[in-house]
């Protein structure tokens, strides 16, 4: 029964995640990309403050020790990693994004190893490089010589650019000061908002900037509940059920409902270069995992 519950917690984590670029997508139009990031940091802090300001009382002390730290954090991963995501979504389809995060765990595994020294097996590398290629041939539009002249959309480059972020980001958690999560979020909330607010005001400066209508409104509150609150909350329930290895093989699913998401709410188009991508990163990341924990067991 507690597996069951932590499966459930997990599959709605994902899916929450996989709708975050489906959302971005809509919002094309109804509000702007800078203006979306920032007002999802903004109100996500102030449910945040409501329920965990006294953790964040508590952690003071050690959150002022690592405020470059936090700083840092904030700024890769919550402010500028979505950012990125929203406006290449002005430029490719939801599917070429939902497939490109998935190399996220890739490069962190690549991270891992260049920086820390984390063992390799030949699979690992394996898995790493059937990966790459997925991602290439996303990238590309179904034809990697097109990377070789660099003729490669301003989306997918900018999709691309943010999955370097965000794996830089995740990596770098591991030097995060052991703060309750309650308290991790509001910092790095209030960071992304702080950092956002300058792409905001540049935005509308060289008038590209769009105040929310009705659908944009009903984007920003779906970020914010959904892929900013629950699913970090349902994350961190499901590690606690079944443990960080387990539940970090979920994360696999997000291009998975990304995809699914886009075809069935946006009306996009499956290509063949897409059903091959998505079994060539997601059959790597499967090789790299299942070869990682035979070596740790």
């Amino acid at each position: 029964m507690q597996h069951r519950k932590a499966y459930l917690l997990l599959l709605a984590t994902t899916l929450f995640w996989g709708g975050n670029a489906v959302a971005g997508k809509i919002a094309v139009g109804h509000v702007s990309p800078m203006l979306l990031t920032g007002a999802r940091w903004g109100l996500a802090l102030v449910i945040l403050l409501a329920i965990g300001w006294r953790h964040l009382v508590e952690d003071w002390p050690a959150v002022r020790a690592h405020l470059l730290l936090f700083l840092a954090l904030g700024t890769l991963g919550f402010s500028v990693f979505n950012i990125a995501l929203y406006s290449a979504l002005m430029y490719t389809t939801a599917i070429n994004v939902s497939i490109e995060q998935a190399g996220i765990p890739m490069l962190i595994f690549l991270a891992n190893f260049l920086l820390f020294r984390t063992p390799v097996a030949i699979l690992q590398i394996a898995g790493f490089v059937m990966s790459l290629i997925g991602i290439a041939l996303t990238a590309s539009h179904g034809d990697p010589a097109r990377l070789l002249a660099l003729d490669v959309n301003f989306g997918d480059a900018l999709m691309l650019l943010a999955v370097l972020l965000y794996s830089a980001y995740t990596v770098a958690l591991r030097f995060r000061p052991a703060v309750h999560w309650q308290t991790t979020m509001i910092v790095l909330c209030a960071v992304a908002l702080l950092t956002t607010l300058p792409f905001v005001a540049a935005e509308f400066a060289l008038g590209s900037g769009i105040l929310p209508d009705g659908i944009g409104w009903a984007v920003i509150a779906y970020t914010v509940v959904f892929p900013s609150l629950l699913a970090q909350i349902f994350y961190i329930a499901g590690v606690a059920l079944i443990g960080a290895n387990r539940a970090g093989l979920f994360i696999n699913l997000v291009p998975i409902f990304g995809t699914l998401l886009s075809i069935l709410v946006l009306g996009e188009a499956l290509h063949l270069y897409h059903a091959l991508a998505m079994v060539l990163v997601l059959g790597g990341i499967w090789l790299a995992e299942h070869s990682g924990r035979k070596m740790a067991n």
